[in-house]
């Protein structure tokens, strides 16, 4: 108990001290989420449909079309629809805000010896504590709602990214590096001209780990409030409905392959090019 104690008390401190900015924190978040979410929700299903099956057949192939339209037909005529268009656009935001951080703190590893002994074993802890600890000082920090199930999100998806885009960038082989800098480039030019293109695969490995283990929040996020498949997977749980867990467990599995395909076959490209 010495240990949680300590942080127990840190949580507080932190609560009494910087509510200001956790508020602003949770009124940015809980906007950015709400607008996806309205855009997602504006769009009529067919279009929608349309616009992720001509995203899958353009990366990912016929095969990979075929099966979002079926997917998204599928969960649109069990009635989840606009539950299944509140988890993506949790999944969106969550993921946007974990690949703005993480991408950057993947290249700082990357660059920094120093930077990397400190991160690793910060993304070491944040992979293995059980997710559901993080809904603790989400709902210290936000209150209930969506805004600390995408944050508790943002902490458990974020480790993917930023340890593959470190991998890709410290794959990147010294000759083309030493070769870069004999022609006279300057770091900022060795790093988005020849890095970053070169890690792009692996970086979009990362981005793809990202979403997943961002839709794998889904209902654990519900618990605390968020909307969307995993408040009707958690419904059908506490009442005993099999049916209904089940049908809304399957839209997330959906979701989640559809999600996979398109993003893992857009790496492949990328590393063909």
């Amino acid at each position: 108990m010495i240990i949680g104690q300590y942080i127990e008390d840190a949580i507080n401190w932190l609560t009494a001290n910087f509510s200001g900015a956790f508020d602003g924190i949770n009124t940015g978040m809980s906007g950015l989420i709400e607008v996806i979410e309205f855009f997602w929700l504006w769009l009529p299903f067919y279009v929608v449909i349309a616009l992720f099956t001509g995203v899958a057949y353009w990366k990912a192939g016929l095969q990979n079309a075929i099966l979002t339209v079926l997917g998204l037909t599928f969960i649109y005529f069990t009635g989840f629809w606009d539950e299944t268009m509140q988890t993506f656009s949790l999944v969106l935001a969550s993921a946007i805000i974990a690949l703005a951080i993480g991408i950057p703190l993947g290249i700082w590893s990357a660059k920094s010896p120093t930077a990397n002994s400190i991160i690793r074993p910060i993304l070491d802890f944040m992979q293995t504590m059980p997710a559901f600890v993080y809904l603790i000082p989400a709902v210290l920090f936000f209150g209930l709602g969506t805004v600390p199930g995408a944050f508790a999100t943002i902490i458990f998806a974020m480790p993917p990214v930023v340890r593959l885009t470190s991998l890709g960038i410290q794959q990147v082989p010294s000759d083309i590096v030493e070769a870069t800098r004999a022609f006279g480039a300057t770091s900022r030019q060795l790093l988005l001209k020849v890095q970053l293109p070169l890690a792009m695969p692996t970086i979009l490995a990362g981005v793809n780990q990202t979403i997943m283990m961002s839709l794998s929040m889904v209902v654990i996020a519900s618990m605390i409030g968020a909307k969307g498949l995993g408040e009707i997977v958690l419904q059908g749980i506490s009442q005993l409905r099999i049916g209904l867990g089940f049908e809304s467990g399957l839209a997330v599995v959906l979701l989640a392959i559809i999600l996979d395909r398109i993003t893992q076959n857009l790496g492949k490209k990328q590393k063909k090019a």
